[in-house]
């Protein structure tokens, strides 16, 4: 009867490569939803921006007079788009 005593040396937990992939698979799960709130957040706010710089004449708000109503409008327009793209990438679930 020929045992071998150093296969536990070579594979001390078999069980050890699972813990450290379902390991891997939580982290990585906890960095895509953080990484899906950050988008929807970014993009929220973004365009609250590009919103808010369409509508600061309506709104009574004065901090845009001193810019041309043709550069504002076109980075609110970049502002509105850019922030569509990072809510749409926020809510897309593709993981």
């Amino acid at each position: 009867m020929n045992t071998n005593k150093n296969y536990y040396i070579a594979n001390p937990d078999p069980n050890k490569e699972l813990m450290e992939n379902d390991f891997r698979d939580r982290q990585q799960k906890n960095y895509n939803t953080m990484r899906q709130v950050y988008n929807i957040t970014m993009g929220i706010l973004i365009l609250g921006i590009g919103l808010l710089m369409f509508f600061s004449d309506k709104v009574g708000l004065s901090l845009f007079e001193q810019f041309d109503q043709v550069l504002i409008y076109a980075f609110g327009g970049l502002c509105l788009l850019y922030g569509g793209f990072r809510l749409y990438r926020g809510i897309k679930k593709d993981d």
